[in-house]
């Protein structure tokens, strides 16, 4: 299948503030992230857009990358369940912080409500301030700054010059560039928010790709049994036993 992969970037924070979500609906910085629920998350939002480069990982593959420093997964909620997320993913390079949004997106049943402009706008903040919420032990630190935000509110304005440390530590270098990948297998609406939350394309390939009919779905790829399947088999073999 051609696929159209297209590269999108910014060197600059919004101007505006995010917009706030509506009544039920909230962002949350993810602190205690596991792979169990960083994989649940790539699974029931990716389910529906062929995401499965990751499906096959093992948990330590998942735990390898929660563990770089100023790795960030913001998780939505809406109505109490999860409906969306955005994790995010640093390097340092010769002129700063290059801050990746590496998976985007919303679970199905939210689709259509307006939500995904307004987790992108928060998600873009969170990348300009992610220095200000990553110490990195072992290194000399720079002068302290007591504000370490886990939730953004509404009213924070982006600051990509902000520095924050602990004594004895420092943080990543001040944000250059956040940047994004998406492609033609992703939501029909993805490009347009990007590009209409300020990201610019400057990269566009155009590649065959080996990739499935038809997306999994959320519940196959979240682990869920078909008919037939080796959990269908071994619950059925369970049954079969009776009470013990």
């Amino acid at each position: 299948m051609k696929v159209t992969t297209w590269s999108l970037q910014m060197h600059e924070p919004r101007p505006q503030a995010p917009r706030p979500f509506p009544d039920g609906v909230r962002l949350d910085r993810a602190t205690g992230i596991t792979p169990e629920y960083a994989r649940f998350l790539y699974a029931l939002v990716g389910g529906p857009w062929t995401w499965t480069d990751r499906l096959g990982w093992s948990r330590q593959q998942w735990a390898d990358e929660l563990a770089v420093p100023g790795s960030e997964f913001w998780v939505l909620y809406s109505d109490g369940a999860p409906a969306g997320y955005a994790q995010l993913h640093p390097t340092v390079e010769p002129n700063g912080t290059h801050v990746e949004i590496r998976y985007f997106g919303l679970c199905d049943r939210v689709i259509g409500r307006g939500l995904g402009s307004r987790l992108l706008e928060h998600t873009i903040a969170a990348a300009w301030t992610l220095p200000a919420r990553t110490p990195l032990p072992g290194l000399p630190g720079l002068p302290a700054h007591t504000e370490r935000p886990e939730h953004i509110e509404h009213s924070e304005r982006p600051d990509h010059t902000a520095r924050a440390a602990l004594p004895g530590h420092t943080v990543l270098p001040g944000v250059a560039r956040v940047w994004v990948h998406t492609c033609s297998l992703d939501g029909p609406a993805a490009l347009a928010n990007y590009q209409g939350r300020g990201l610019v394309i400057y990269h566009t390939e155009e590649t065959d790709e080996n990739v499935p009919d038809q997306p999994l779905g959320s519940w196959i790829s979240t682990g869920g049994p078909t008919p037939g399947s080796t959990v269908d088999a071994a619950v059925g073999a369970v049954g079969a036993e009776g009470p013990a």
